[in-house]
Order: structure tokens, then sequence, then C-alpha cells
């Protein structure tokens, strides 16, 4: 009967490293990704076809053409709906890279700004929230496995 019982509580308190249970605010993140992933797609698309939507901003410091910031958006866009496809999965490696692109889609969001202001300002809060939500859901899952 004492041996049932240290089995139990061994199960428990090792879990699996590369799957942590995910909670709301890291499903919340992923779903983020997802879509400002698939936002980043559509600007990149529509930045490559050199659509007349954008402003051509003169003297500014990061110029590019408007094709190349649309590869750009298009490439990162589609790895950020990668890894939030991934971050949903449950992998632990997943977050760590979820919080890197998110990161990197801030930035190429900020440097975005000129050409398309709002949207632009809208995806590097999106992005901002998106790793500030894997670190909380991080640290969250952490302390209530120490709980546990």
């Amino acid at each position: 009967m004492a041996r049932d019982a240290v089995q139990s509580s061994t199960a428990h308190a090792d879990p699996r490293p590369w799957h942590a249970p995910t909670s709301g605010t890291t499903v919340f993140a992923a779903a983020l990704m997802i879509f400002g992933g698939v936002m980043a797609v559509f600007e990149g698309i529509t930045a490559i076809a050199e659509d007349d939507l954008f402003v051509a901003t003169r003297n500014y410091v990061f110029e590019f053409s408007l094709a190349g910031w649309g590869w750009v958006h298009l490439v990162l866009g589609v790895v950020i709906v990668l890894a939030g496809g991934a971050v949903l999965s449950g992998a632990l490696w997943a977050r760590f890279f979820g919080v890197a692109v998110a990161g990197l889609g801030a930035i190429a969001n900020f440097l975005w700004v000129p050409h398309y202001p709002l949207w632009a300002l809208t995806l590097v809060a999106v992005n901002i929230f998106v790793v500030w939500a894997l670190c909380m859901g991080m640290h969250r899952e952490a302390g209530a496995g120490r709980e546990a």
C-alpha cells in the first residue's frame, strides 16, 4: 500500500519536459500568433504585388523596396503561423521559438510603420502581447507544477 502511494506521487513529480500543459494564456497567444502571421502573409503578398495601398515614404532610414519588405513579411508570417501551431501542440521549444519570432515580427512591423502606420502599430501591439502571454503562460505553468 505504501508502494502505491510512492508510485503515484513520483508519476506527478516527473512532468514531461517537452510537452508542458498549456494554459488559457498560452492558447490565446498561439491563436494571436496564427492571426498575426496570416495578416503578415497577406501584407507581404500585397506588398510584393506593389499595390497602391501602401504609402511611399521618402528619406526613410530603413529603405527597402516595397517588394523587399513584402518578402520579409511573407516569410516571417509563414514562420509565425507555423510557430503558433507548434505552441498549440504544447511543445516547450515552440514557446521559446514563438517568443523569438514574435519579437522579430514586432521589429519588422515597427520598421513597416512609414508604409502602413495604423496596421503596423496594431501588429506591433499583437506581437508584444504574444511575447508577454507566452512568457506569463510559462511562468504560471511552472508555478502550478511546483505546487502539484
